[in-house]
């Protein structure tokens, strides 16, 4: 086959249906034939805990990997690049080079493994089901959307987790008998829906693809959708998880609020600090996102109390628009918490909504093609990237079209978000017409976003002095994988109604 499997898989993904939106110019240059690695450089890990990291490198196939400096603990599938084993039990930096060689070519590349007590030290990428299938999920689709994972590509750029969301348990005096029926077993264990005959199967069956399976649950008696939460029942359900080998847990404060003893901020932190101690001393590593909607800055203290991710404000399918979309209404409030991100730690304004999505209003509506512009969808996943967002997709993933892989599968777009150093950007400017934002990486470079907020195109600027830099700077142009030249000290283009230009700047030599 002569096209990478990304480009591939797009020219037989269903048609977008006809909108303004689908129309788009497609800014990403297809990824070359000879191998790139893509996805983060650094990897956290816990001492002697299970390890699986599938490689993302895209190019075409068969790709033949190899690594050195591996841990004598951790096994290499040279046919799949996936990576499997338990984690060193030292503590400390384990580098590897990471290889990989097709008829085309060859690439390597430093990825470090830090055995210690923290993880997530890059934002999670992956998939979540809610915006999709709401309470019609089941495990043929959860299935569906890892086989598509690989299929499509996205997996080649760093997207790991396959992850359900509400729904997946029973839901007590539910008269449907795939959804209702005692909530528990004898032994008080929890029990899953009908739909989802079994949850360790399931597991096993996204790790064989080198992916990660991440799970939801709620501190309160009931999830948001009226089904069984943990309640009661934190420590087996936590052990319960780690069985059946979930990687990544979503906590939805939903109906705690009815039970919790008081309002004060050790009231807030009580269920996460619960269930993040808990999870610390599972014998697997399970990333935490804490999901309580900004209550109490959740950002202050939500790395104290075992998160690995907050989000910071309400549902974004629930946020209406105005002039904007809503993703920008969400995306500005995150956008100012930029001082409480870190590795270990992330600001999470909710997921990405693109493609295929249903209604938030109307879950019982079909999904639908997005109603946002192209430009607004560049501006989404540039903001989320500059702001080091976890980067979970909601759509729909059997309906993947060539415009919305476009825009979740640029690699230099996601290195941003992906970079080592792990700063969230900062707003160096923001009013009714445009706001710019600014983040630092880890080869003293910079990423910035220009994003035009008002109605019609405008001329944007960066001028270095603004992030203090001094001296000529070249510029390049992120969706585009274009270099725009050497500047002396300011650039400026011209950039559409809610668009955005998305440049990175090095020191000219």
């Amino acid at each position: 086959m002569r096209f990478a499997r990304f480009f591939a898989f797009a020219l037989f993904a269903a048609p977008a249906a006809s909108s303004g939106a689908a129309e788009g110019p497609i800014l990403t240059p297809p990824p070359p034939l000879s191998p790139k690695i893509n996805g983060p450089r650094v990897y956290g890990a816990r001492p002697g805990r299970p390890f699986l990291y599938r490689i993302p490198c895209t190019g075409e196939r068969p790709i033949r990997f190899s690594a050195d400096g591996l841990p004598p603990s951790i096994a290499l599938d040279p046919e799949t690049g996936i990576l499997r084993g338990t984690a060193p039990e030292r503590r400390g930096e384990h580098p590897v080079t990471l290889k990989a060689r097709n008829r085309h070519g060859a690439t390597q590349r430093i990825f470090k493994i830090v055995v210690g007590d923290t993880l997530a030290l890059t934002p999670p990428m992956g998939w979540n089901h809610w915006y999709t299938h709401y309470n019609r999920i089941t495990d043929q689709l959860m299935r569906e959307a890892a086989d598509v994972m690989i299929a499509s590509g996205m997996a080649d750029f760093g997207y790991q987790y396959v992850n359900i969301d509400d729904c997946w348990m029973v839901k007590p005096g539910d008269p449907n008998p795939e959804l209702g029926g005692p909530p528990r077993e004898p032994d008080g264990a929890i029990r899953p829906n009908r739909r989802f005959p079994d949850m360790a199967a399931l597991a096993e069956y996204i790790h064989s693809k080198g992916l990660k399976f991440g799970i939801y649950t709620s501190p309160g008696p009931l999830t948001c959708a009226g089904f069984t939460g943990a309640y009661g029942h934190e420590e087996q359900d936590a052990k319960t998880f780690a069985r059946w080998g979930v990687d990544f847990l979503k906590y939805d404060w939903c109906s705690y609020g009815k039970v919790a003893p008081g309002k004060d901020l050790a009231a807030y932190q009580a269920p996460y600090r619960l269930m993040g101690g808990i999870l610390a001393r599972l014998d697997r590593d399970i990333v935490l996102n804490l999901c309580q909607y900004g209550m109490a800055e959740v950002w202050k203290w939500g790395r104290e109390v075992g998160g690995h991710s907050w989000r910071t404000t309400g549902d974004l399918g629930l946020e209406k628009g105005d002039r904007l979309p809503g993703f920008y209404r969400i995306g500005l409030r995150n956008a100012r918490l930029w001082e409480h991100a870190g590795p270990g730690g992330w600001n999470d304004p909710d997921y990405i909504l693109i493609g295929w999505v249903g209604n938030a209003h109307r879950i019982d509506d079909p999904p639908q093609y997005t109603t946002l512009t192209p430009d607004e969808q560049y501006s989404y996943m540039s903001m989320w990237s500059l702001m080091a967002a976890p980067l979970f997709y909601s759509g729909l993933m059997s309906k993947l079209d060539a415009f919305t892989l476009n825009v979740l599968c640029n690699a230099e777009v996601i290195e941003v978000n992906q970079d080592s150093l792990g700063r969230q950007a900062r707003p160096l400017r923001e009013s009714e017409e445009e706001l710019v934002l600014a983040k630092p990486l880890e080869d003293g470079s910079w990423a910035v976003g220009l994003f035009n907020l008002s109605e019609q195109e405008r001329t944007m600027a960066i001028e270095f002095a603004e992030l203090k830099l001094k001296g000529r700077q070249r510029v390049r142009d992120l969706w585009r994988q274009r270099d725009l030249g050497v500047f002396p000290r300011v650039y400026q283009a011209p950039v559409p109604r809610h668009g955005v230009l998305l440049v990175r700047l090095w020191p000219a030599g």
